[in-house]
């Protein structure tokens, strides 16, 4: 019983002074712990720290965050999402982008997952054309070209730096725009040509282990992609179960432009570019 009652305490037992017979340590011993706050917490051999998480405060809110929590406002409560989950094979794609890598190591190629997504968006943009539109009141405004923009984290919050006309680049101009975007919005040296004009946006938070998550539609744009990390798990592959690779994709879409079947094609064709991804070299 005593043992238990530390348990649901979180008091360590190692920590107290048993009065029972032979010093056993008893019922009493451990409410006695409890209310003078001795015995510390039950133990897994792990010490953590006993002061404030952080000061205590206000920050004042910064323009950029303003700006950033006023168009999520709205884009969550004036545009309808709804959301289309769909998980793919990326065991190919990490395939490819291995062997490209390892070839290429001399001439510092050095691709990323999120490099043949942007890619792999573009072209499945141009297959389901009508998923590259905007909401403009009393008219669809469909865009002829592909601008696809990605989510990058800085200090104040996060831009979105876009990669314009990337359904006519290649994997490689697109991993090198990224980089130089990427690198350019965190040294907060973006100009506002570099982050506005997109019409689709890539949103990846697979590189610190989000299995899925739906991301909040950046207006103008009618859809977001949200990408979640690879796992390794059993899958059925021919009636046999086979360790493979899987990452899920999560669409948000704006109703009013996109509707169900048409946010379905599109993911219909993004998966088929990911899981053939030798399609994206052509």
């Amino acid at each position: 019983m005593a043992r238990k009652l530390a348990d649901e305490l979180g008091i360590d037992p190692a920590r107290l002074r048993g009065t029972g017979t032979g010093g056993r340590i008893v019922k009493s011993d451990v409410l006695k712990a409890e209310k003078h706050g001795t015995g510390g917490m039950a133990s897994s051999g792990t010490s953590f720290p006993k002061g404030p998480i952080q000061e205590a405060g206000v920050d004042k809110v910064s323009n950029m965050r303003a700006t950033i929590a006023r168009r999520l406002v709205e884009s969550k409560t004036q545009l309808p999402h709804f959301y289309l989950d769909v998980e793919v094979d990326a065991a190919p794609l990490l395939a490819l982008r291995s062997q490209i890598n390892d070839g290429l190591v001399e001439q510092g190629v050095k691709l990323s997952v999120n490099d043949f997504i942007l890619k792999a968006s573009a072209e499945a943009l141009r297959k389901v054309p009508a998923v590259n539109c905007s909401w403009e009141g009393n008219q669809v405004r469909k865009h002829d070209r592909a601008h696809v923009s990605f989510a990058v984290a800085i200090n104040d919050g996060l831009i979105t730096p876009v990669v314009f006309d990337a359904h006519v680049k290649s994997v490689f101009a697109i991993s090198t725009e990224a980089k130089a975007l990427a690198q350019a919005a965190k040294a907060m040296k973006l100009q506002p040509n570099q982050f506005t004009g997109g019409t689709f946006c890539v949103s990846n938070l697979g590189m610190m282990g989000i299995k899925r998550f739906s991301a909040i539609i950046n207006p103008p744009n009618a859809a977001i992609l949200a990408v979640g990390t690879t796992e390794t798990k059993p899958v059925v592959a021919n009636g046999q179960i086979v360790i493979g690779q899987r990452m899920t994709l999560t669409l948000s879409c704006d109703h009013r432009v996109v509707d169900g079947a048409i946010g379905a094609q599109f993911m219909v064709a993004l998966r088929e570019l990911i899981e053939k991804p030798a399609l994206l070299l052509v």
